[in-house]
């Protein structure tokens, strides 16, 4: 694989756009109509991560039902260094995750938020596995991406689970008075009660800085220890609104926890290989210029009060290759060595350098402590 190719950007296509103003000139018009299309081309990295789980999937990296739903067309098998890198990535990811949902009382509620979701089918992965019951879970993300995604799942029964204890609902106003769009999620029976426990938020998230209370948002609660997820969502955004949006967060949240999976490393030949590969299919990641280390990410997460103060907060990080040696197991690293030949090795490991996962914590009682074991 030549190295400046990314996972998850691989498929991206498309002939080169013109950079002429419409006909009447309007450098505005100009303007907005050059941001839909990096905000299509954006969107249009979630296909191409849904085909790279489910390469994933058919070659028993992952096992995930649920991927095949999300794919159109016949199967398209990446190469070995990508399969790994999807692999590791959601490794890591998982681990976090249930790190944090096993931390503290278990059966006390949690929230995770997920931005920039997409067709990502970890929810569904979490309500089969039947450990944690008590999660309110959350997505937000572009308005035609929750359309496409409520089409899938209204296609697909099996993705609506046992009709008798959940069943799909829709919020009767729009998410925003100049949207048509709607919240939409799953309700749980359980004797006399119904409880939200999942809900997907249409909206722009470089809008949500405008809404003034977290209540705003059907089912999303400040009174629960919570998990912001951003899965290489944040990096396309400038990065004065993805500070905000951090920030929004986290002034209206006490018990809060956030990881962050970004690409790093620009400071370097490959890393800016990654940006011209990038630019060539219209996508620009400001985070990648500006949080370029490890050391970067942390302070960035330390501004919002994720340092280390005390035991109650702090930060960390790793690349995904550190993650690879340091987080899997012995016996599974032989598993998925046995599955696909990886001659690539100082590829894999230099690609995997430039990926990077961050999470940081601020909390109020032992909701995050398996976090600082990490």
């Amino acid at each position: 694989m030549a190295a400046p190719q990314i996972p998850n950007l691989l498929s991206l296509r498309g002939k080169p756009r013109s950079r002429r103003l419409d006909r009447k000139g309007d450098p505005v018009s100009c303007s907005f109509a050059s941001q839909q299309r990096r905000d299509l081309d954006i969107q249009g990295t979630d296909t191409d991560a849904a085909v790279s789980r489910m390469s994933a999937v058919s070659l028993e990296y992952l096992n995930d039902i649920y991927a095949p739903l999300f794919v159109k067309g016949p199967l398209i098998r990446r190469l070995p260094i990508i399969n790994r890198g999807t692999y590791t990535r959601t490794f890591a990811l998982d681990t976090l995750i249930d790190s944090f949902l096993s931390s503290g009382e278990c059966r006390k509620q949690k929230q995770i938020i997920s931005l920039g979701a997409g067709t990502d089918t970890r929810y569904f992965r979490l309500r089969d596995s039947k450990k944690y019951k008590s999660v309110i879970y959350h997505e937000f993300d572009f308005p035609e991406v929750s359309l496409k995604k409520k089409r899938i799942i209204l296609s697909h029964p099996k993705l609506l689970g046992n009709s008798d204890v959940e069943y799909l609902w829709s919020a009767t106003e729009p998410v925003d008075k100049d949207s048509e769009f709607k919240d939409w999620g799953f309700v749980r029976r359980g004797g006399n009660t119904e409880e939200i426990v999942y809900c997907f938020h249409p909206i722009d998230l470089r809008q949500i800085a405008r809404t003034g209370n977290i209540q705003s948002f059907l089912g999303l609660r400040a009174d629960v220890p919570t998990l912001i997820l951003s899965e290489c969502c944040l990096c396309y955004m400038d990065v004065i609104d993805s500070s905000n949006i951090i920030k929004w967060f986290t002034e209206k949240i006490s018990s809060i926890g956030i990881i962050l999976y970004e690409p790093i490393g620009s400071n370097d030949s490959f890393g800016q290989m990654m940006i011209s590969n990038l630019a060539a299919r219209n996508i620009v990641m400001p985070s990648i210029s500006h949080y370029k280390t490890l050391s970067d990410q942390c302070k960035r997460l330390s501004e919002f009060g994720f340092n280390i103060t005390d035991s109650k907060s702090g930060c960390k990080a790793k690349d995904i290759n550190a993650t690879w040696e340091d987080w899997v197991p012995a016996a599974e690293k032989e598993r998925v060595n046995c599955l696909e030949g990886l001659d690539e090795v100082e590829e894999w490991q230099m690609l995997a350098k430039h990926y990077a996962v961050v999470w940081g914590w601020r909390s109020v009682g032992d909701e995050w402590h398996n976090w600082t074991k990490l």
